[in-house]
């Protein structure tokens, strides 16, 4: 019996039950979103403030469905952070899809082909190598919920000797996460960051995704 589980189903304590997830204690494992960050320039702070402006502004009207927080601020992030060039390219609506061999519940001699489906939002790569697995919801949703979600695309990584990093976002507020992965996958995550605050956040998020864009290079 085949069993097809959507990706955005999933909770933490499934994700460490099913596959040994466990997040790590350790200050070093993700110190990429804190240490030798690249500086912004005059001109990238004032597009970001640009960008902050614009989406509290449109933000005003209505609620922003995901595909506007794609186009108001996702898109100039990564543009900014130099994603749309060589030697990346980025990928939309990627489809992934883990398989495990599980022991039913109901009856223990019965085995269950578990297959979890999914869609990432947007993926950047560089070589082939998945660098950055981006999860863009709508404004209002909480990131909470979106964390999961992530890190089960990011267990589908294909390349399992290297880390893969992602970003959550909902528009106002951004989150990083990195994954280790192997028989004992390990993640941790970045403070989280916020267009509520006084100072632009997007500063600190844009020289964050050039310094994970300069690991691969």
């Amino acid at each position: 019996m085949v069993q097809v589980i959507q990706a955005q189903n999933f909770t933490l304590a499934y994700l460490k039950k099913k596959f040994g997830l466990h997040q790590s204690e350790d200050e070093q494992f993700f110190t990429e979103w804190l240490e030798f960050l690249p500086e912004i320039s005059e001109l990238e702070k004032q597009y970001l403030n640009r960008v902050k402006t614009n989406y509290l502004n449109v933000l005003e009207n209505a609620p922003l469905l995901e595909e506007a927080v794609k186009l108001v601020v996702l898109s100039p992030l990564l543009d900014l952070a130099g994603f749309y060039l060589p030697p990346f390219y980025i990928a939309t609506e990627e489809s992934i899809e883990i398989s495990e061999e599980i022991i039913s519940d109901r009856e223990i001699t019965e085995e269950t082909k578990e297959i979890i489906k999914g869609r990432i939002d947007v993926l950047v790569l560089q070589d082939k190598l998945w660098l950055l697995i981006i999860e863009s919801k709508r404004a209002n949703f909480s990131l909470a919920k979106a964390i999961p979600q992530a890190l089960t695309y990011m267990l589908a990584n294909p390349q399992p000797n290297y880390p893969v990093y992602s970003l959550v976002l909902n528009g106002e507020d951004f989150q990083f996460i990195k994954l280790i992965p192997g028989d004992k996958p390990m993640y941790a995550l970045s403070e989280r960051f916020t267009l509520y605050r006084r100072e632009n956040e997007l500063y600190k998020v844009v020289s964050i995704l050039k310094k994970l864009g300069q690991i691969l290079i």
